[in-house]
């Protein structure tokens, strides 16, 4: 039988969530194509710090990010926007910029939007980053997770794509909030871009199933299972709507029959009939039962960069306020779909909006 999870009580900690990830600079050409546009709009964002951000900017929960960015201007750029979304910086670490960026540098993500029949596109230049090289001793885990205390502690497969030693930081950490008790969640987000260089999906596998039995809360979507674990999802159906839950069900299932350590296990749903046009959902596997969100069929995405971010930050805040599991799996579909309303890898969604949706509310003007 599947435990439920016990949450540290807010008095006992500084921080609701700590994220352990990259943070870039995401260039963004609107509506135009990278490759003919002459502007971009920039934004910061990385699948781990959207989570945090997300808890703090929508939910108003205490977040820090754990990151490296190299001491220059693109740097000093990320921290600015990074200010802006609220998330607290104290556990950054500024690596000295060489002048050249031969030896350190901040990643940059060029991300086009997509539209109809047009897929979104990203384009990554983020080699030698200065979070890339941390290594095993490079941040104080005993006083995050010790001194200040975290509820709640979040990382992924793409920090861990990042280099030879990035698994290791978050193997580290994931050890040090385990020892005090903290809720540990890992997002597979599964890149293709980002393993064929290192050794691919058997790479990625090796790695995750790793860190697999560290995990308290595994996130992902079918394509993450499939590539980062080894499960083939059976009964998925080209429509969404059609998609056999119970098939999907037996695949969770056997996820934590092979890392009995889950207590959850939440996953996106999504058929994409055009770039903008999507059928969205969600499902979430909590002490032996099946919780599943409204379907919303025919979504209309604005820019989807960053959904399943904020599908996650929903769900986390679901249980970190203890709504139970249904809550959760709801808060965590609605507010990804307001996310993939907005430009940018991050929420612009309030609370008051969140639950407006869960709700069934639409888009008639509030005024």
């Amino acid at each position: 039988m599947a435990e439920s999870l016990i949450v540290k009580p807010k008095e006992s900690c500084r921080w609701d969530i700590v994220s352990l990830g990259e943070v870039m600079l995401r260039l963004d050409p609107g509506n135009s194509r990278i490759q003919t546009t002459r502007t971009f709009q920039a934004w910061e964002g990385g699948g781990e710090y959207n989570v945090a951000r997300g808890l703090k900017r929508c939910f108003q929960l205490d977040a820090a990010v754990v990151t490296a960015l190299a001491d220059n201007p693109v740097g000093r750029l990320v921290q600015d926007l990074i200010y802006q979304g609220g998330v607290d910086q104290s556990h950054i670490k500024w690596v000295k910029y060489d002048g050249v960026g031969r030896n350190v540098r901040n990643g940059l993500n060029f991300t086009e939007r997509g539209f109809g029949v047009r897929a979104a596109l990203g384009c990554s230049d983020r080699g030698h980053t200065a979070v890339s090289q941390l290594q095993r001793g490079d941040i104080d885990w005993e006083k995050i997770f010790g001194r200040e205390g975290v509820r709640w502690f979040h990382t992924g497969g793409i920090f861990c794509a990042l280099s030879a030693t990035t698994p290791e930081v978050a193997r580290e950490a994931m050890e040090a909030a385990k020892r005090h008790g903290t809720i540990i969640s890992y997002d597979l987000n599964y890149r293709d871009s980002l393993w064929k260089s290192i050794g691919g999906k058997e790479r990625a596998q090796e790695v995750n199933k790793e860190l697999a039995p560290l995990v308290d809360v595994m996130i992902g979507n079918e394509e993450d299972f499939t590539a980062c674990l080894g499960f083939e999802v059976e009964g998925v159906d080209e429509h969404l709507s059609k998609l056999d839950v119970k098939n999907f069900k037996r695949m969770i299932e056997r996820a934590i029959q092979e890392f009995p350590n889950f207590k959850v296990v939440a996953t996106t749903l999504r058929n994409a009939k055009t770039a903008s046009i999507n059928d969205w959902g969600a499902v979430c596997y909590s002490a032996d039962e099946l919780y599943q969100a409204t379907t919303r069929e025919n979504l209309e995405i604005f820019d989807r960069v960053g959904g399943g971010d904020s599908f996650a930050s929903g769900l986390i805040y679901g249980f970190l306020t203890d709504r139970g599991p249904q809550y959760a799996v709801e808060c965590g579909a609605a507010h990804g779909a307001l996310a993939m309303t907005t430009p940018g890898d991050t929420t612009m969604a309030t609370l008051a909006e969140v639950e407006r949706v869960m709700k069934g509310g639409g888009a008639r003007v509030a005024r």
